[in-house]
């Protein structure tokens, strides 16, 4: 393979222009439009023939949209004789559909997980699953990293001291332990019950979090109901400063709405892996760049280095 060539869709031009410069290329162009049949039309307007090429692209809103901009942009590359293709997808939305909890219903992140390989994506590389058994739902090689030493690097400049790092569930509660260890902190966890999509109960907390600072961490914070109930539970312990803390922030629906008047929250820490529009970016609002850590993964993989430094707890 003699280059590297980074495409990116339309879902976040940002982050791949970002990535490119901190590699020292050009991002390629890409020409995405539809016909008046409402049918996509994507082409690669550089060539990359044998060139080892990334394409970058979250599934963000419209998520179907963006989806099949990926599958044609893979399968154009594939027909443009790529050497290599690898989808880089910061933000996998079907991460959520890991399971039939339903009768008759799709496992859709297996689904599209088997849509990029078909489409011709020889690896991926994404970010936080919201659930980590979807990792293997992908049948090519498949780095799977995470924002925790990002995000570390920005809290050890607070020096909380007496702080505590609070997952909102259960669930999320080993990977609360490994950033609690990366800031030297204890760890509390949240007894979550979810009534639906939109609804949560948080019933109490497992873990001391009277006179601690606070940083609740989540993988991704959409509609804000988890975040504003673990705060409202909160708000009924003796807490200290309060910070809020996940890589994916999608703040859909009234998320900005309730987290603007949640005046207790010193900082809403998040990364750019999916775009965040100029409204919802509040005053508090910190958007840490993963962009060099997507970059370092992409040019180790070129150069057929190994990645697993970039998991490790610094």
């Amino acid at each position: 393979m003699r280059d590297i060539t980074i495409f990116s869709g339309s879902a976040h031009p940002e982050l791949a222009q970002e990535i490119s410069e901190y590699l020292g290329l050009q991002l390629s162009p890409t020409h995405i439009q539809h016909f008046s049949n409402d049918c996509l039309y994507v082409q690669m307007n550089e060539n990359c023939r044998e060139s080892d090429v990334f394409i970058v692209q979250p599934l963000v809103t419209p998520v179907q949209e963006h989806v099949m901009e990926l599958l044609f942009m893979l399968d154009a590359a594939r027909g443009a004789s790529a050497g290599r293709l690898t989808a880089v997808v910061p933000y996998y939305a079907y991460a959520r559909s890991d399971k039939k909890d339903a009768s008759r219903i799709s496992i859709a992140g297996r689904l599209v997980a088997d849509l990029l390989q078909a489409a011709g994506a020889n690896r991926v590389i994404t970010m936080t699953l919201h659930a980590p058994q979807v990792h293997g739902f992908f049948s090519v090689p498949t780095d799977h990293l995470n924002a925790l030493n990002v995000l570390a690097t920005h809290f050890r400049k607070l020096h909380l001291a007496n702080g505590v790092v609070v997952s909102p569930d259960l669930g999320n509660a080993k990977v609360a332990s490994v950033f609690a260890r990366m800031l030297g902190m204890p760890v509390a966890a949240g007894s979550k019950k979810r009534i639906s999509d939109d609804k949560v109960i948080i019933e109490n907390i497992v873990g001391e979090v009277n006179g601690k600072d606070i940083i609740v961490l989540d993988d991704e914070i959409a509609n804000g109901g988890t975040i504003i109930e673990i705060l409202e539970h909160l708000s009924k312990h003796n807490v200290g400063r309060v910070f809020v803390a996940c890589t994916h922030g999608l703040f859909t629906g009234k998320a900005i709405e309730h987290l603007r008047y949640r005046t207790e929250v010193e900082q809403i820490v998040t990364t750019n892996t999916v775009p965040i529009a100029k409204e919802k970016r509040l005053p508090n609002m910190q958007i840490l760049s993963i962009a060099p850590l997507l970059a370092e993964t992409i040019r180790r993989n070129h150069n057929g280095e190994s990645v697993s430094s970039l998991f490790e707890e610094n």
